[in-house]
């Protein structure tokens, strides 16, 4: 199946895009005509993927690769959608409003949205499908960020969300990839295995760790959009498979080019490179209940050991900032300025060592370049550095098959990557709160715990950023993830596709819209 061929020459270009700060909610539909070329309907767009596995379910619940994230919003509609420019806009909501203490919401639905079966979507949907997130039994990995809603209501195509304390960033929960609005079944629950949704491409086949194939839904609602007849995604783990697919004309996208060749990538002839800053970043999570890393001074004495600037330079090509430990980026509404940036040192790490009682220090990492592009790379050059503070990292390759499943939050020092969360109160919510299902390092802290629930129904901005800040110190200095790097989302694709002129930041792929926003040119 071969996409809408023409070309538009051999025109090499790389795109770079700045952090967006994320805006205020905006209460008016948005879409309207793109900006870049005249956009036609037509061609199976093929998109070659560095991620996915065989384990991949289609329960939203578990949804975690980067393959399930992008088939996820090929597919679904959500109730708020973060627009290109990183502000917040309503999808299948009209519109939402808030209650004075922000603990009532109440969402207004659009209405005659049509699922790929036909059906119409009703308020009961959006009820079940935040309900299979909820409750004591869940195991979603969306649970956390819904954990403080008590009750949802509906009157007509009004939802009314009840939360047990204020959530000025509620609105931004419900954009969240876990929380596609799908059918409700006859008893109040969700079909967790079905593919029926009311996104701009229905799945016409699935095949977990090898790929899908999307057809358009000529019912989409949404106008100005989704111009393809077909989207297929291919994962292809292997980077130089990936790249040759992309030069060969196999696929006309790839979502991960390889850092290390990505400038042999652009100097080939119809090929644009699409490097893309937001708040992607890659770490080195260690369990904190596990021996060494239990003890606070290990944890330090491995912070001060890894060369971030080296991996910087190294590892992303210079495609990225300096990460100082704690998940929220530099463009980023309350991102810690006051914060000293930790830098490479040998004598620090092996004070922080003599404190933990160890001469030196024998570790085993297990990493695979499906945790993160030159993930490999990074333990080795981990390794290098660490060994002038008498500590031996030994470099455990693993599968990269099945990797988020049997060796990440399984062993007890490993790698990771995160696209990030629009809000500060998100990631840390998703990942580093007690009891998160995706706090990976295990951590917990009952001052960070605190300031948390706190700062989340705070009204006063000062206040709010005072917390934020000091939650982000807590996170550096006492938590038990390496973040060495936050990295551009680097991709690539043949320039026979067009897309508008501004690119999201907050995923990769176009905000993961690449399916709904692009399109063939001729």
């Amino acid at each position: 199946m071969n996409s809408l061929t023409g070309s538009r020459g051999p025109s090499r270009r790389t795109v770079l895009q700045g952090s967006a700060a994320i805006g205020t909610a905006a209460l008016i539909t948005p879409w309207g005509t793109p900006l870049r070329a005249e956009p036609v309907r037509g061609g199976t767009l093929r998109v070659g993927m560095a991620h996915g596995s065989t384990t991949d379910s289609m329960d939203p619940g578990t949804w975690d690769s980067g393959f399930s994230i992008l088939q996820a919003h090929t597919s679904n509609n959500y109730l708020s959608e973060i627009a290109a420019d990183g502000s917040l806009i309503p999808e299948l909501a009209e519109s939402w409003e808030a209650s004075a203490d922000a603990t009532t919401w109440t969402f207004t639905l659009r209405s005659g949205v049509q699922y790929h079966s036909g059906h119409v979507m009703t308020a009961e949907d959006v009820i079940a499908s935040i309900n299979h997130h909820r409750g004591e039994d869940s195991t979603s990995a969306a649970a956390p960020i819904v954990a403080d809603i008590t009750d949802i209501t509906a009157d007509g195509m009004n939802v009314i969300f009840t939360l047990s304390a204020g959530n000025a960033d509620f609105p931004f929960v419900m954009s969240d990839y876990h929380l596609p609005i799908v059918p409700a079944q006859a008893d109040g629950s969700i079909d967790a295995a079905g593919t029926d949704g009311c996104g701009p491409y229905a799945i016409e086949e699935v095949e977990s760790g090898v790929g899908s194939r999307l057809v358009r839904h000529d019912g989409y609602w949404k106008p100005n959009s989704a111009w393809f007849d077909a989207v297929e995604l291919i994962v292809i783990h292997d980077n130089a498979a990936r790249q040759n697919a992309l030069v060969s004309g196999e696929v006309d996208y790839i979502d991960t080019a390889d850092l290390n060749t990505v400038h042999l990538l652009e100097r080939a002839p119809g090929i644009e490179i699409l490097s893309v800053t937001g708040t992607q970043h890659y770490g080195l999570p260690m369990d904190t209940r596990a021996a060494p890393f239990d003890d606070i001074n290990v944890r330090m004495a491995l912070k001060f050991s890894i060369d971030r600037q080296q991996l910087v330079d190294t590892i992303l090509n210079g495609h990225g900032t300096l990460g100082n430990d704690h998940p929220i980026g530099p463009g980023q509404r309350f991102f810690n300025t006051e914060l000293e940036q930790r830098e490479y040192d040998p004598d620090r790490a092996q004070f922080h060592l003599r404190e933990a009682g160890l001469e030196s220090l024998d570790v085993d990492i297990h990493l695979a370049d499906a945790a993160f592009a030159g993930a490999m790379d990074t333990g080795v050059l981990f390794a290098e550095s660490a060994a002038a503070s008498g500590i031996n990292i030994n470099v455990v390759r693993e599968p990269n098959d099945g990797y988020w499943s049997n060796v990440w939050m399984q062993e007890p020092f490993v790698g990771t990557y995160w696209s990030g969360r629009p809000t500060a109160d998100w990631m840390f919510s998703t990942a580093y709160t007690d009891g998160a299902p995706w706090n990976e390092t295990y951590w917990s802290h009952e001052r960070f715990n605190m300031l948390v629930t706190s700062a989340r129904s705070e009204l006063d901005e000062d206040l709010r950023r005072e917390q934020y800040f000091e939650m982000q110190q807590i996170v550096s200095d006492e938590g038990g993830t390496i973040i060495p790097m936050f990295a551009a989302y680097v991709g690539a694709h043949s320039d026979t596709l067009a897309r508008p002129e501004q690119i999201a930041t907050n995923w990769r792929n176009d905000g993961q819209r690449i399916a709904e926003r692009w399109w063939f040119a001729t």
